[in-house]
Formats: structure tokens, C-alpha cells, sequence
């Protein structure tokens, strides 16, 4: 049986050659995502560890942000001195870090909202810091000076004696960049930009009463752990020690969480795409099978079991497998070097690092491609050893039975209505599982749906006569062939079409929000959502044209006994600057003592206008009186309580702004955001938003990550093509007779061509029908959830795009029709008649 199996397929390695390149795909997919993760894991470690060697021994503080700030400093010069001089030690440094906001030479912001960090220099007995390797100038001595590392150096073109602008906490600055470094730390690593002061105005810039941390380096013959226990008597108590070992290793299991996300989440597409290569495997040993009927009935004939038919089509199948398997492993090891090739040339600055290919990769490629290829065969090899010889003999094309298909259309009912009735539940997890199943129970009942939807396309293809009527009839000669085809085409577009439904329905409903919630014609904040310093609101108040201005501080608590944001306003005008739907009471009027709160509060805690509550900060003072004012609805935007800054202020352990509400006398244009921007120094770290701003950066991320999918699920829709190219082309070798005869009869080379294109267009809009059918269902349902947190969210239909995405699948039938239309049309006509 192997050396029949071994025949038949090097007999038909054209037929087959569709389906090689749909697992080769699928493979090449999960194994690249493998190598590119591996490898990018293996750099960032190696790249990090480094950024430990000089540390043996690290002393952290006990408390954390304010705390540390409400505390007695602990990690001092002198204990950094004392721990430096013990027995055992070599060295000892100490670290700080903070936000600090670069511009480049255009004033906007190096590094983004998060990726760029300011940090000490501090030298060593030698003068040098082991964290920064000086390529060019010296190392930052006062105020007035800073370093760049260099990879922010060559992107923005700033050299040793240049002038920048930065800003750590809002006022901007200027100071001469000293010297270029390289260096090992770990936001730098993974791009992001460092800017390095001297010791002392790292601490002033950054705001810092005591060391982040202090790095002791053992002498040579002190273990990690006879220093550490050496440094434990002399730390503070609230302090903590750590190895360097131990850091080393807290930093691989954190890369190795981040690169493991990263890979399940290109694995889930991956397999995407494997199951969708699935329904193409399966379609082709299905027709190989029915053209192979008369030679499998033959070996019946001769003494070939049942059992010994299906292991001949199953060993079929492990050889294209393997075949499949090693060259998407191979095609695999392109796709993580051109990975990485894209990431970096996006700027995301990889470390590099050599490729790794682990024996686990090389195993899971090979099983994967073997695995999935014997399964989708083995229901195939089942059929084909169920023809009785003597029926086969008779029969060169067997056609599904009708008791197979109402056995098949009762399934995928039952399979759809449970899916359905899973859509329904509460639990997110069970709606998701419930997507899965309906999409399989629709899967199913293809066949039953093709039918219909074909019939309901024919006044569309009357205009190509009988070209058009013989597409038709072809399309309905086997609906099982017809459904499995269009399947795999239908399972991308679910995905896509269900997730554009929702990704445009947030944006409207952010828009809404922003519009409906914001009456100031701007947002003022840090880059990084730090707080700003009242001084922003200061310099705002003095440009002529602002009407009006509110801060916005925050503070913790509990009101009534519930946890709460608390937030300061001023009274006078923050009434002016918010558009709140009240549900009783107002902001009129609003003065120390009063407060507003959110709906849900209120509903939690029985209060409404006119109410007194007790309100309790989290700086464990005294609970307050307070009068509710008014009640409103809240959402995203706009929760929680809102008090006078005069009630705030007393509890917050420094005075600060998360941002500032700007209104302006001619409202928002480019004069006013301009006007702003230049009143607070052409800021780096400060963010001017208008409403169109918030609602686009959140729009932005959201069409980001819309177009990523897209691109991820494109794997899927690219081996649905291929399956309709393998359909088309095996539906052609199996019709060789019939179209010599259409041929003989007078159709020409054109109308045959026409005839298979047509085909191929009406399976791909089936598809395409299907999907988009079933993704606006899905996308109405997940709806339903989101709407239940975000008030704002109603169902949005993007009409535009889902005329593009029919367009894209009409397109899809013609291009994959070109080699299978081509061959029909070269086919002669004498001798495809003769042919069985």
C-alpha cells in the first residue's frame, strides 16, 4: 500500500500542489512566529544581562511613589557609602529614573509618550559610570548639561555641544548635550530614549528625595549571597535586598512573558489559518477520491480491505505532510528574519542577535504539517473505503448521498442553535465559545445554504448567457465541494467583518462621548499622564483669548463607604468646561463643602441632591461632611467625585494637575492651539488636544490595531484562495470530457474561460456573503456586552468597507480562476472527449 500511496501521489503532484502550499503556509506561519520569538526573547535577554554586570547585590526601598515621598528617606548617600566600604564590596552606585520629555529639533517629542526615561550619572572611584560607555564628548558634570544615548542621537541628529529642550514635570528647559553613550538598559533595548544628568540635578529634575535604588559590585572572591547577607545588617528595615542573579533572572521570565503573549497571539491567527487549510485538504482528497473511484474499487476487487484503502489515502497524506512540512519550516525561517527585518526598518530597533531555532520549532512544524493534513484525509480515506466494489466500478463520479446530507443539514442546526443560544449567556467566555460554535454549525449547513443563494444569483448572470447558466449549474453540481471551498473563504471575513463592525462602533461611540461630555475647546496634560505643576494653568490664564480654565486634581477615597476617585475642580468654572447630564441637582453654585457624584454612586449608596455623606481620603484624615450638589450620568470620560480644589488640595501630598480644561473666547482653530502651545514654551511634554484630537488618538489606536489583524488574518484568506484555484483546477481535470464536448459543439476558448471565471466569482461571494453575514451578527452581539460598559456604544454598519470586502472577494474568484480557466480553455477537444 505504500508503494501505491507513493504512485498516486507523484501521479498527481499538480492536483496536490495546491494543497502542499496551503499547509506549507499555515506552517511557515506558526513556525516563523516560533524562530522570530525565540530569537527576539535570546537578543533581548543577552542584550539586558548585561545591564546587570555590575550588580551583585541591589538595595530597594520599602515604600513606593508618594509613600516614599511621606517617609524618611532611606536609600541615602551615606548608607550608599556605607554599604560601598563593607567587606567584600568593590563598588557601589545609586540609580534614579524618571519621565523626562525630549524634543527633536522639529519640538516634538523623541521616544513617545512612554519610551523616554531621564536617569543619574554616577561616577565611580574611576570618574566612570559602568552603566554608560561614552562614544563621543564626556559625561554630564552640572546643571545646564545632559547626555544622549546614542541611538537617540542618530535619530534625531543632535551632536556633542548641541542645545535641547526638555521637560521633566512642565516648565521646559535647555542644556547642551555633553556626551553620546551606549548602553545595555532595557528601555533603550527595546527603543525607547535616555537622557543622563549629573547626580545632583537628577534629583532635582526628576523630583526624587532618595536613591531608586543602590547596585553594590562584589570584590573578586564574595559570593552574591555572603555580600547580600553582609549589606542585610546594615539597610534600613523597610529596605529589600535582591541578587544580581535574582534580577537577572526576574528580567528573563518578564521577556519571557512578553515574548510568549506575543507569540500565542500570532499562533491563534496561525491557526486560523491551518483550519482553513484544513477544509482545502479535505476538498482535494474528496476529488481525488471520486476521480480515482474506478482504481480503488479495482483493489477491492483484488483483496484490498477496507482498512487498507483508508491507510493508502491516509499515507497520501503524510507524504505531502512532511513534503509540506519541511518546506514551511524552511519558508518559516524566512518569514522571522523578514520579521525582523520589517520591525526594524518600522524603528523598532531589535536587538540583535543570531537566529535561534529550537529542536521544539523543528518538531512542532513537522507534526503540525503532518497532523493536519492526516486528519483533514482521514474522512476521505473513510469514504473511499465505504464504496462497494461493484457500485464504484459502475459509477466514475459518486455524488453525496441524500440521507449524508439531511444527516449533515440536522447537525449543523443543532450545531447553530447552540451556538446561538451561547451567544446569549452572560459569561464573555461562553459568548466567545458560542462564536466558535455557531461559525462551525454554519460551516456545516454550507452545503444547504449554497443552493439558494446560487439560485438567487442567477438573474445576475443571465446578461452571459449560457456561460452564465452553465457557472451556475457547475456551482450547484456538488454542493459539498461548493461549500467547502467558499468555507475557507468565509472564515476570514467572519473575523475581519465582525471586528471592523466593532472597532467602528467604538470610535463613534468615542466621538460621542468626547463631543457630549467636553464643552472646553481643549485638553492640556503631560505626554505620559504624569502630573503637571499648577504653573501650566497659570501660564494659560494669561493668554488673552482663554475664557476660562478648570484643573483637574486627583485624590482617592471612599464615599459613604465606597472606594471613589476624587477630583478637584474649580468651582467657578468647571461647570462652564464639562458638558454632565444631570439626573438631579446641577453644578451651579458649586462651593466648598459641595460635590457632585456619578450616577452609579449615588445608586450605590442611596444619596441624591441635597444629600450630606461622609467623604474619607485615602491620606488618612479625618472623614468630611459634604453636600451633594448634583447627580449626573457618568461614562469613560467623566466618574466619580467631583469637589472644590479648596476640599482637595489639604489631602493631595503634593499640589498637582492631571490635566487643565482650556475654553476659549473664539473656540478651538489652529490660532488658539497655537497660542497655547507657544504660552507654555513649545513644551515637549505637555499635550494640546482639542475634542477631535482625543477622539482621533483613540480612533488611531483602535484603526492601528484594526489594520494588524487585517494583516494577520490576510495568511487565511490567502490559502482560501488557493483553495479556490485547487477546486477550479481539479473541477476542470474532472469535466475534461464535458467541456471537449461544450468545445465540439461550438463554445470557444472565451466562453470557456468565462464560464470558469464566473464560477469561481459566484463560490468567493458565496464566501463572502457568508462571512460578512455571520461577522455583522457577531459584531451585533459583542455590542451588546460593550454597550454595557461604554454608554455611548451603538451598532455601526460600515457599509463602505463591506462593499470593499465583496469587491475583494469578486476579484479573488477572477485572479484564482486565471490557471484553471487557462487549462480549459488550451484543453483539445478530440482528445478531452476521448478522456474518461
Amino acid at each position: 500500500m505504500f508503494r501505491t500511496a507513493l504512485r498516486n501521489v507523484l501521479a498527481h503532484k499538480a492536483r496536490l500542489l495546491m494543497t502542499v502550499l496551503a499547509v506549507m503556509l499555515g506552517v511557515a506561519f506558526v513556525s516563523g512566529t516560533l524562530v522570530f520569538t525565540d530569537t527576539f526573547g535570546n537578543a533581548y535577554k543577552n542584550k539586558s544581562a548585561k545591564s546587570f554586570d555590575h550588580v551583585s547585590v541591589a538595595v530597594l526601598s520599602g515604600g513606593s511613589g508618594e509613600e516614599e515621598k511621606k517617609e524618611k528617606p532611606q536609600l541615602t548617600d551615606s548608607l550608599l557609602k556605607k554599604v560601598g566600604e563593607l567587606p567584600g564590596a568593590e563598588s557601589a552606585l545609586g540609580s534614579v529614573s524618571g519621565f523626562t520629555a525630549l524634543a527633536d529639533k522639529d519640538g516634538k517629542l523623541v521616544g513617545g509618550e512612554w519610551g523616554t526615561t531621564g536617569a543619574n550619572y554616577y561616577p565611580g572611584k574611576d570618574g566612570k559610570d559602568p552603566r554608560y560607555d561614552f562614544t563621543g564628548g564626556a559625561a554630564p558634570k552640572s546643571a545646564g548639561e545632559l547626555a544622549l544615548d546614542s541611538r537617540t542621537a542618530d535619530r534625531t541628529g543632535y551632536k556633542v555641544g548641541d542645545t535641547v529642550r526638555y521637560s521633566t514635570d512642565g516648565p521646559v528647559r535647555t542644556a547642551k548635550v555633553s556626551g553620546i553613550f551606549d548602553t545595555d538598559e532595557g528601555s533603550v533595548v527595546a527603543g525607547g530614549s535616555l537622557v543622563v544628568f549629573d547626580n545632583r540635578t537628577a534629583f532635582k529634575e526628576l523630583n526624587k528625595t532618595q536613591y531608586d535604588e543602590i547596585d553594590v559590585k562584589a570584590a573578586a572572591g564574595t559570593s552574591e549571597s555572603a555580600l547580600e547577607g553582609a549589606i542585610e545588617k546594615v539597610a534600613p528595615k523597610d529596605s529589600s535586598t535582591t541578587t544580581g542573579g535574582e534580577l537577572k533572572s526576574q528580567q528573563d521570565d518578564m521577556i519571557e512573558e512578553q515574548t510568549s503573549s506575543m507569540s500565542q497571539v500570532l499562533l491563534i491567527f496561525a491557526g486560523i489559518a491551518l483550519f482553513v487549510g484544513i477544509f482545502i485538504i479535505a476538498n482535494t482528497f474528496t476529488m481525488l477520491v471520486a476521480q480515482r473511484t474506478k482504481e480503488l474499487a479495482l483493489m477491492r476487487a483484488v483483496g484490498a480491505s477496507r482498512r487498507q484503502v483508508t491507510r493508502s489515502v491516509l499515507i497520501e497524506a503524510f507524504l505531502v505532510g512532511v513534503i509540506a512540512a519541511v518546506t514551511g519550516f524552511a519558508l518559516g525561517i524566512g518569514v522571522a528574519v523578514g520579521l525582523e527585518s520589517l520591525m526594524n526598518s518600522a524603528g523598532a530597533s531589535l536587538p540583535s542577535g543570531p537566529l535561534v531555532i529550537a529542536p521544539t520549532t523543528i518538531l512542532v512544524a513537522l507534526l503540525i504539517g503532518v497532523v493536519v493534513t492526516m486528519l483533514a484525509a482521514w474522512l476521505p480515506g473513510r469514504r473511499a473505503a465505504r464504496i462497494p466494489p461493484v457500485a464504484a466500478m459502475n459509477s466514475v463520479h459518486a455524488t453525496p448521498t441524500t440521507r449524508g446530507l439531511v444527516v449533515r443539514n440536522t447537525i449543523g442546526s443543532v450545531i447553530v442553535a447552540l451556538g446561538a443560544l451561547m451567544l446569549f449567556m452572560d459569561d464573555n467566555y461562553v459568548k466567545s465559545g458560542g462564536a466558535g460554535v455557531m461559525l462551525v454549525g454554519v460551516i456545516v449547513l454550507t452545503p444547504l445554504l449554497s443552493r439558494p443563494f446560487i439560485a438567487a444569483a442567477a438573474p445576475l448572470l443571465k446578461p452571459f448567457g449560457v456561460t452564465g447558466k452553465l457557472s451556475r449549474l457547475n456551482s450547484v453540481r456538488n454542493p459539498r465541494r461548493t461549500a467547502s471551498t467558499a468555507s475557507a473563504l468565509m472564515i476570514g471575513l467572519t473575523l475581519i467583518t465582525a471586528m471592523t463592525v466593532v472597532a467602528t462602533s467604538m470610535s463613534t461611540a468615542i466621538n460621542k462621548m468626547a463631543a457630549g461630555s467636553m464643552k472646553a475647546d481643549y485638553s492640556v496634560s503631560m505626554a505620559n499622564f504624569q502630573p503637571l505643576t499648577p504653573e501650566v494653568r497659570e501660564k494659560l490664564d494669561k493668554i488673552p483669548d482663554v475664557e476660562a480654565t478648570s484643573p483637574l486634581r486627583q485624590a482617592y477615597g471612599e464615599a459613604d463607604g465606597g472606594f471613589t476617585t476624587i477630583s478637584g475642580v474649580d468651582p467657578k468654572t468647571f461647570g462652564s468646561l464639562v458638558g454632565m447630564d444631570f439626573t438631579g441637582g446641577s453644578a451651579e453654585g458649586l462651593k466648598a463643602g459641595d460635590v457632585l457624584v456619578d450616577d452609579k454612586l449615588a445608586k450605590d449608596q442611596g444619596l441624591k441632591a441635597g444629600d450630606t455623606f461622609p467623604l474619607k481620603f485615602d491620606d488618612d484624615s479625618k472623614t468630611v461632611k459634604v453636600r451633594v450638589s448634583g447627580v449626573y450620568e457618568g461614562n469613560e470620560m467623566l466618574s466619580g467625585v467631583f469637589a472644590p480644589t479648596s476640599v482637595v488640595d489639604k489631602h493631595l501630598t503634593k499640589v498637582v494637575d492631571k490635566q487643565v480644561l482650556v475654553k476659549m473666547k473664539g473656540g478651538a482653530s489652529d490660532k488658539a492651539e497655537d497660542a497655547i502651545v507657544k504660552a507654555l514654551g513649545e513644551n515637549p511634554a505637555i499635550t494640546v488636544q482639542d475634542k477631535d484630537a482625543i477622539s482621533n488618538a483613540v480612533a488611531g489606536a483602535i484603526n492601528m490595531m484594526l489594520n494588524m489583524l487585517y494583516g494577520l488574518l490576510a495568511m487565511a484568506v490567502l490559502i482560501a484562495v488557493l483553495g479556490v484555484i485547487n477546486t477550479l483546477a481539479m473541477s476542470v481535470f474532472e469535466r475534461k470530457h464535458e467541456i471537449g464536448m461544450l468545445r465540439a459543439i461550438g463554445l470557444d476558448r472565451a466562453k470557456v474561460k468565462q464560464m470558469v471565471r464566473l464560477e469561481a466569482v459566484i463560490i468567493s461571494l458565496f464566501g463572502a456573503v457568508l462571512g460578512i453575514g455571520l461577522g455583522l451578527f457577531m459584531g451585533w452581539v459583542a455590542g451588546g456586552t460593550i454597550s454595557n460598559s461604554v454608554s455611548t456604544y451603538s451598532m455601526e454598519v460600515p457599509l463602505g468597507r463591506i462593499v470593499v470586502f465583496l469587491g475583494i472577494a469578486a476579484l479573488v474568484g477572477v485572479l484564482a480562476a486565471m490557471w484553471p480557466a487557462r487549462s480549459a480553455a488550451k484543453l483539445n477537444p478530440l482528445m478531452a472527449i476521448k478522456s474518461e
